[in-house]
């Protein structure tokens, strides 16, 4: 046993330990007493919803190209990051609600689950006639809808809403921005190769009418009639198709793909081919790398794993064109973000070199297009030469003397 000076030091800290452990102990247990509010709840809020419906992939889509299922989506998801970088500085937090109905599902109701949890602002990737159907709800009357996928210019025209927004360009748009190429090229006899669907049809009546706006004449007009097998290939049906006449550039009406592709270096005589196949007019493109596109493709490969497509430029534009007027109203109120948003000092960085805007006749995204091919960007229109008396974005589709549509 060690003497009593010894023990006295050990006698002494067990004591004091004693004393402490049962303080430690309720200090440990106890639970911990959270903030008041979090940061984020201090930050003002604004959800944004997206509304898709799944579709069967395209029938003719070649072997090799991969089915796409996030088309759009993805392009939200990267806008909202976008938002909420700058949102950090400016006391307003972006959050994404996504809404993908089934192919046989009820699209109406799920809209109205989205309009009963409070959302204002609606992005949609849904056909024409789905749209309208939305858009003449009662209560999609103080909402804002946000067309990120359609074509359609009877949705900017007489079919329009006063609460539908359009991302991306029209037919017409795309129609008038192959022409004002043309036209410098002085390419003005056209061959009009036109397939069986609706929108091959309606994309035909684009191209007609930008040939009578700028100058040109469709020398001929085809309907594309035949099915390739064994007996019937690419290499003889194409030539005796173009055989017999003479044209500057074949156009081709092709929008699900059914034969447009086959025509490049098969044609009778050696011509461009262009419209739907061939150079192409797009909103966005792989090839775009000017203005600091090459940014913005980078980031969404690094997030999507894949190139982006028209219908995420038009998601990720939607996004941020709600982004940018709640920085610069200093609001995320609804009537405040959109009197920004349709006035006249909006103005959205897109990475096409111009800001683009909404046309207040029709609810049109104003922009640049491009004229692409599957390796090269060829052009940008409007091109150089073509003038408007308010602004040069106007010489692509519906300009407002021309526009029937009526808010």
């Amino acid at each position: 046993m060690l003497p009593i000076s010894k023990r006295l030091p050990l006698i002494f800290f067990s004591l004091i330990l004693a004393a402490l452990t049962p303080a430690y102990a309720a200090k440990k247990t106890a639970p911990k007493q959270q903030p008041k509010e979090t940061a984020q709840a201090k930050l003002d809020q604004l959800s944004i919803a997206y509304l898709a419906q799944e579709t069967q992939s395209q029938p003719t889509l070649p072997f090799f190209d991969e089915v796409i299922a996030d088309q759009g989506i993805q392009g939200a998801r990267l806008g909202i990051q976008d938002n909420n970088t700058t949102g950090r500085f400016t006391r307003q937090h972006f959050s994404l609600r996504e809404s993908i109905v089934p192919q046989d599902g009820d699209v109406a109701a799920a809209f109205k689950a989205l309009l009963a949890d409070g959302h204002r602002h609606i992005l949609l990737n849904l056909d024409a006639a789905k749209i309208l159907e939305l858009a003449a709800f009662p209560e999609s009357q103080n909402v804002l809808l946000y067309d990120i996928a359609s074509r359609d210019d009877g949705l900017r025209d007489e079919a329009c809403r006063s609460n539908v927004l359009h991302l991306l360009p029209s037919r017409a748009m795309r129609a008038d921005a192959l022409a004002q190429y043309f036209a410098k090229k002085r390419w003005n006899k056209w061959f009009l190769a036109v397939g069986p669907g609706d929108g091959d049809k309606l994309y035909a009546e684009a191209i007609k009418r930008a040939a009578k706006r700028f100058g040109s004449k469709i020398v001929a007009e085809k309907t594309w009639q035949h099915t390739f097998d064994e007996r019937r290939t690419p290499e003889s049906e194409v030539p005796v198709f173009t055989q017999g006449i003479q044209y500057d550039v074949l156009i081709v009406a092709d929008e699900s793909g059914l034969f447009g592709d086959y025509l490049p270096y098969r044609t009778w005589q050696p011509r461009p081919v262009a419209g739907t196949q061939g150079l192409v007019a797009a909103a966005w493109h792989r090839t775009h790398e000017a203005w600091g596109a090459l940014q913005l493709q980078n980031r969404f490969r690094d997030q999507a794993g894949r190139w982006m497509t028209e219908e995420d430029y038009g998601a990720w534009l939607a996004v941020r064109a709600i982004g940018e007027s709640a920085t610069r109203a200093k609001s995320v109120d609804f009537d405040k973000v959109k009197a920004f948003m349709l006035g006249e000092e909006f103005a959205l960085a897109g990475f096409k070199g111009v800001p683009l805007s909404f046309r207040r006749w029709n609810g049109q995204l104003r922009q640049p297009v491009l004229l692409a091919w599957s390796r090269s960007l060829v052009a940008v229109a409007p091109v150089e030469g073509f003038i408007h008396p308010k602004n040069e974005l106007d010489t692509l589709g519906y300009d407002e003397a021309e526009s029937k549509c009526r808010f």
